[in-house]
């Protein structure tokens, strides 16, 4: 059975209703995003990355999954999908793939400040004086700018085993992430799925670009395939 790795990013999600957050200024819910992401941000207004968090939180448990989503399991039946995600939300999970990585963390769950393998499942909103066993303040389960993504190097291993790979909602544009497509094996096939792709025909070999969002794109995808 054929490999397939999905590297999917924000634009996967957009059609749930997720919005991306980062408005065409740069700011995210009129946050400058080292305020909300980044360990400095949560040294100086740890009350403000909490709310901006619970509130992130508070939207994704009332979205579902969407077509694209539910594509990519269907896709299970014919190949062996792995799934790299830069998103925090669960929308593959809930949808039913078995395979995935989050390379940025998860937003429904929250870890000690002590110790980062200290992960813990959290649905609820997370206040100042939410604390682990250890009596550490907890912290979304969120990799912040400047911080290591510990999952890189699983990823760069499951995409090296790839036999197709495939690109969806993502502008390549955010590293580590997007080192990711250069540890495949020469001249694997590449689709990418965007409706305003920053790729094009010159940029890869075997690239396919596919011009649509993703519940479309997913769709055309299952056909070539």
């Amino acid at each position: 059975m054929k490999k397939i790795v999905v590297l999917t990013g924000a634009g996967i999600s957009a059609e749930s209703g997720i919005s991306t957050f980062r408005d065409a200024d740069g700011l995210w819910e009129g946050h400058d995003i080292m305020e909300v992401a980044s360990p400095e941000g949560f040294k100086n207004n740890p009350e403000l990355v909490l709310d901006f968090y619970n509130k992130r939180r508070k939207q994704l448990l009332e979205v579902t999954p969407n077509i694209a989503h539910y594509n990519l399991v269907e896709l299970e039946k014919h190949f062996h999908v792995e799934i790299i995600t830069q998103n925090v939300d669960d929308l593959h999970e809930r949808a039913g793939s078995n395979n995935i990585t989050h390379l940025h963390g998860e937003l429904l769950k929250v870890r000690s400040s002590g110790n980062e393998k200290d992960i813990i499942t959290w649905k609820k909103d997370l206040f100042l004086g939410d604390v682990c066993d250890k009596g550490n303040q907890l912290r979304p389960h969120i990799v912040w700018f400047g911080e290591m993504v510990p999952m890189l190097d699983t990823a760069i291993e499951i995409t090296k085993t790839a036999d197709i790979l495939v690109i969806i909602g993502t502008s390549m544009q955010v590293y580590p992430a997007a080192s990711l497509v250069n540890y495949i094996k020469p001249n694997t096939p590449i689709y990418f799925i965007d409706p305003k792709p920053s790729v094009t025909k010159n940029d890869f070999n075997n690239l396919t670009i596919i011009n649509e969002v993703a519940s479309m794109g997913t769709e055309k995808l299952m056909e070539l395939l």
